[in-house]
């Protein structure tokens, strides 16, 4: 599963040392709940998770792990971080093998990818490939 999810308001508060630190936690998180970690990343306004899931584990309660221990983390860990959330909503598309390491290379490359695109943008493109439904009001 490619998992996606932004701060609230979209804020630019994944400072390039919190995102150094915030992946491998994000990685011990997915390890402590049976998942694996394929990639993470993601730039200063949200992130990118490719996962393996185990066959008990819902991608409702796989989100709502990482995003909840990952938000209190940050708030022991930064104290000036005290009132930072994830925004509500993420985006969780399947992903064949063999579209795999074609994942882990985009999301590897997020800082390089938003040099062009704007995350609003890049959800578009990957609501539309999978053929999504959205209403535009969900993406602000």
């Amino acid at each position: 599963m490619h998992c996606v999810w932004a701060t609230k308001n979209r804020d630019h508060c994944l400072t390039p040392s919190l995102r150094e630190r915030l992946w491998p936690y994000l990685s011990g998180i997915a390890k402590q709940n049976q998942m694996k970690a394929l990639a993470v990343g993601g730039t200063a306004d949200h992130v990118h998770v490719l996962l393996s899931l185990p066959a008990t584990l819902s991608i409702a309660k796989t989100v709502q792990l990482l995003r909840g221990n990952s938000s209190k983390w940050i708030h022991e860990t930064f104290a000036k971080m005290r009132g930072f959330a994830w925004q509500e909503g993420y985006g969780a598309f399947s992903v064949g093998v063999s579209g795999a390491e074609t994942s882990v290379r985009y999301i590897r490359n997020q800082a390089e990818h938003h040099w062009t695109r704007s995350f609003r943008d890049e959800l578009v493109a990957m609501l539309r490939k999978h053929g999504f439904d959205y209403d535009e009001s969900m993406l602000d």
